[in-house]
């Protein structure tokens, strides 16, 4: 058991450092369009499916909020498409799963907003319908996946964690949103240093 615990955390270990290689300028750029669609007077829409629907959440939360305590600022306006149960049983009773973050997306999107798309498969199709949902609305796309499927392919800035296992996709995603919201949080706020100094 032991053994086992070490072989896993030493894998863990090994994704993020080739995260940090592989993905370093899109997760840059990721924030870049977030931050200009901040600055802009747009929002961010996120969807997924599972723990990418925690995550969305998770995301959503930070930005409405603050990521950490001693960095106070304005609140962002986020939203997790994943939050509303009442839409959600409706929808998916009367129409079935896969057109319901692309309904959310076209009536509550406009040009100019954000969607963030999750999902560790890069298949899951309520998640590549929404991206088009988005396009079709003139809003910029970010997908978050794992190493294969169609969304890396159709999303305008795509986070491709160079993995196929499930969990340490998940785990890596983690990391990579909470260092989006600090990445966004500097651009709009500057750093934690100058704000005290300002």
């Amino acid at each position: 058991m032991l053994d086992r615990v070490e072989q896993y955390l030493n894998a863990g270990s090994e994704l993020f450092r080739a995260v940090a290689h592989e993905c370093r300028d899109s997760i840059g750029t990721a924030a870049e369009v977030i931050a200009a669609g901040f600055r802009a007077g747009n929002k961010l829409l996120l969807c997924g499916n599972g723990g990418s629907a925690a995550d969305c959440q998770h995301m959503a939360a930070e930005f409405v909020s603050v990521l950490r305590k001693d960095f106070p600022r304005a609140g962002l306006p986020a939203i997790a498409l994943t939050t509303d149960t009442s839409f959600l049983t409706a929808y998916v009773n009367d129409f079935g799963f896969e057109n319901v973050f692309a309904h959310q997306v076209k009536t509550l999107g406009k040009a100019g907003d954000v969607l963030l798309a999750i999902s560790t498969s890069g298949n899951s199709p309520n998640v590549l319908r929404a991206v088009n949902a988005a396009h079709e609305s003139e809003m910029r796309t970010i997908a978050l996946t794992g190493d294969s499927g169609e969304l890396a392919n159709m999303a305008q800035v795509a986070i491709t964690v160079p993995s196929s296992d499930t969990q340490h996709i998940q785990e890596a995603h983690l990391a990579i949103e909470h260092l989006i919201c600090e990445l966004v949080e500097h651009e709009l706020f500057g750093s934690k240093d100058h704000q005290k100094n300002g």
